[in-house]
């Protein structure tokens, strides 16, 4: 299927948030994710279902001092 992450298209046969993170090498504790404008919890990556189309915005998080 055909999905947007930060603005560029991504071909996937991933199923959920936590598969489609694993894919790419993120790690799920240092990001925030939006499917569709909507902020999903890092509790629901593993259940939240990835579908043609969706356009996701992935944050990092950023240390430094």
């Amino acid at each position: 299927m055909k999905i947007k992450i930060n603005g560029e298209e991504l071909r996937t046969d991933r199923r959920v948030l936590s598969e489609l993170l694993e894919e790419l090498n993120i790690q799920p504790g240092r990001v925030a994710v939006e499917v569709n404008l909507k902020i999903i919890r890092k509790a629901d990556y593993d259940t939240h279902p990835i579908m043609e189309g969706d356009n996701i915005e992935i944050v990092n998080f950023v240390g430094g001092g």
